[in-house]
């Protein structure tokens, strides 16, 4: 979700503004989403290279962060599902219990499951599965012969279907250490318009401009 930060700096606002407005927008995003049949949308919230940013800005990430958890409405007309991925041991207590919260909460819901990525990072997701792994075979549970892209996939944080499509709003044309297996063969579509103001036609355009393309995996 990026240009929060631009969108607010070009209206004279701090930073935390655009981040607020920012994730307002991905709950009208995922709304509209559900609505349209796609079950399952991954929102890169917190990386695990946010952390060298500005402490102040840091601190005001973790209350939306907190803020946002604690919306008991949050998504419930859409019959959407919050899961999370990343590492939460770095978090604190209050905002590790009111994701374990809200992942509770929504668990019954159908339609739609929203991944929230909080202190993830591709890089850091493939190597904890490769010390799982790893772990597995030195205690004799299974042989090197019987690692495959399957059980690599198994102990990834997320038990998705590979990615279909990543959009990257505000000019940037880079994966960014995101979901770097899970996107072998994603789609990307790229916009100048930061994500505060990315709105239900930019979306709607870009799964239009998904739908048109012809995914061949490798093949002809």
């Amino acid at each position: 979700m990026d240009g929060n930060g631009r969108w607010a700096r070009r209206r004279g606002l701090p930073r935390s503004a655009g981040h607020r407005v920012g994730a307002a927008n991905l709950k009208t995003i995922t709304e509209f989403a559900s609505d349209m049949g796609i079950r399952y949308i991954t929102a890169y919230a917190f990386s695990t290279e946010n952390w060298k940013r500005p402490k102040e800005e840091v601190d005001a990430l973790m209350q939306l962060l907190l803020e946002y958890l604690k919306d008991k409405k949050l998504l419930e007309g859409n019959q959407v599902r919050v899961k999370f991925i990343g590492d939460r041991s770095v978090l604190t207590d209050e905002i590790k219990a009111e994701m374990a919260n809200a992942e509770a909460e929504s668990a019954d819901r159908t339609r739609t499951t929203l991944f929230l990525a909080i202190n993830y990072g591709g890089q850091q997701e493939v190597t904890n599965a490769v010390k799982n792994i790893a772990n597995k075979v030195k205690s004799g549970e299974i042989s090197p012969d019987e690692i495959t892209e399957d059980l690599i996939g198994e102990n990834l944080y997320t038990d998705i279907p590979d990615v279909d499509l990543i959009i990257r709003p505000s000019g940037e044309l880079r994966l960014s250490n995101f979901l770097l297996w899970q996107s072998a063969y994603s789609e990307f579509w790229f916009s100048d318009i930061n994500w505060p103001d990315f709105t239900k036609e930019d979306f709607t355009r870009a799964i239009s401009d998904y739908q048109a393309r012809n995914r061949r995996f490798g093949g002809v």
